[in-house]
């Protein structure tokens, strides 16, 4: 798997021009993981977004002007546990000094909590407020920190949430290496948009949020492997 994993990251660079090992192809799965999340919790949880932080101020700002489709507690929750997601990883990085071996302790933790959620959507449902805010909490929280972790990487031209810069730069920039890794994130979100509504639509949340816990479960286990042969 890891084989393909960087014959994938390499293929994002010029030849011979990637130093970045296997992370651009994982990042690609976590933008995957960011799709999946979202179609669940806009679709399932009361029009709220878990990933996109941008889309839950401007409905946050709808909400209070009396949108009755949109939940105000809906949307500060989401903003509140990613924040406090992105300060755990942002805490997690100054005290490692190594932005690789936190990206994976981060990204076992956020498998750890999309399990929970996984759990609690299996146990509870999605439907009655109770459950509903722990799906939101935990789910934002864990996406906090990937956001946090991803961004300590700083690879160029790879994101797992937002893409409005992305879209920005494929438009504005000329073609290059660079177009293709922005297009392979912009790809992969669809992708992971597409099929979290798809299967939540027809199934269920609990389908789509399986799916998300293996991709970060494998993105995990290659990033901790890849850490310590690097430390």
């Amino acid at each position: 798997m890891s084989g393909g994993l960087r014959w994938v990251a390499d293929g994002l660079f010029p030849r011979g021009g990637n130093p970045h090992g296997v992370l651009p192809a994982l990042l690609i799965l976590l933008a995957l993981v960011t799709g999946l999340v979202d179609a669940i919790s806009f679709l399932g949880l009361g029009r709220v977004f878990v990933g996109n932080m941008t889309g839950n101020i401007v409905f946050l700002g709808f909400a209070l002007a009396g949108d009755q489709e949109l939940s105000t507690w809906a949307s500060l929750l989401a903003l509140a546990a990613f924040g406090a997601g992105a300060w755990t990883a942002g805490r997690v990085t100054r005290r490692t000094s190594e932005a690789r071996r936190a990206f994976a302790a981060a990204t076992a933790a956020h498998a750890l909590l999309v399990a929970a959620a996984l759990t609690v959507a299996l146990v509870a449902g999605h439907d009655h407020t109770g459950a509903r805010a722990a799906l939101i909490g935990l789910l934002a929280y864990g996406m906090g920190l990937q956001n946090a972790s991803v961004r300590a990487l700083a690879v160029p031209d790879l994101v797992t949430n937002v893409l409005t810069t992305t879209l920005t730069g494929l438009a504005a920039d000329t073609p290059g290496r660079a177009a293709l890794r922005r297009s392979a994130s912009v790809v992969a979100m669809f992708l992971g948009a597409l099929t979290g509504a798809a299967l939540h639509l027809h199934v269920g949340p609990a389908l789509p949020l399986a799916a998300a816990l293996t991709l970060l479960a494998v993105v995990a286990v290659v990033a901790r492997r890849r850490a310590r042969r690097t430390s």
